[in-house]
């Protein structure tokens, strides 16, 4: 016999079914955005980005250092958008899919994770020859800073994963992703505008902590990535 429900219970059961979608749909958002938001800050590194600023500009004119400031952070910006738009079609026109990319980016990131932790400057952030040959060259805003100091191999593996994970999600995941990126690259604006004022009160001891936490945050990112990964490319793992 089958139960009969006046339209009082059937718009209360409605009700709540379609609250407990929001409520999920809102806590899978909330997640979606710390992890949007902690992963590119670290992995773009304002502060390392601001000491390694600060050794390329030493000799340089205030005027001059303001506009690198600038068109550095302007050229990473514009890198990250546009890697953020189109980086599903790349990985198509590239035949790649979406689990082996996570786990090759999981694996840098984990890479790059292990040498803050060792208060080491990442190979895939800025290389002694780059650095040495940027020392007899004033237009530094591009090649180092923005390339690969700030936009590196690591913010941008970091920005394709993202988006390709609010491929499924509303529109609201693309906009957290770009403004996790505008406001990575901000922070990084303010802090090497004022990197005079910072590398007073941070010392070098400083620097070496708070980096290394944020290699331990990296890592935890990095493995996840991985984990999520291999259970979406061998299902098996995940019990499926």
């Amino acid at each position: 016999m089958n139960p009969c429900y006046t339209n009082t219970e059937l718009f209360s059961v409605t009700s709540i079914i379609h609250e407990n979608g929001l409520i999920f749909m809102a806590g899978d958002l909330l997640s979606f955005s710390l992890l949007c938001l902690s992963s590119i800050i670290i992995i773009v590194n304002p502060l390392g980005a601001t000491l390694t600023y600060i050794s390329l500009t030493e000799n340089l004119e205030k005027p001059l250092k303001e506009q690198i400031i600038r068109d550095a952070c302007t050229i990473a910006l514009i890198i990250l958008v546009v890697v953020g738009i189109a980086g599903t079609i790349i990985l198509q026109v590239l035949g790649i899919s979406l689990e082996a990319f996570r786990i090759a980016g999981g694996i840098l990131l984990f890479g790059i994770g292990m040498e803050m932790v060792y208060a080491k400057t990442s190979r895939t952030k800025l290389t002694a020859t780059e650095k040495y040959e940027s020392r007899d060259n004033e237009d530094v805003a591009a090649m180092p800073l923005a390339i690969p100091m700030i936009a590196g191999p690591g913010a941008i593996t970091t920005t394709i994963v993202l988006t390709n994970e609010a491929t499924g999600m509303s529109m609201v995941a693309w906009l957290v992703i770009f403004a996790s990126i505008g406001i990575a690259i901000a922070i990084t604006y303010f802090m090497m505008k004022y990197a005079d004022y910072i590398i007073r009160k941070i010392g070098q001891r400083q620097y070496r902590v708070i980096n290394r936490l944020m290699g331990i945050l990296l890592i935890a990112i990095s493995v996840q990535f991985v984990i999520t990964g291999l259970m979406v490319a061998f299902p098996v793992l995940g019990g499926s």
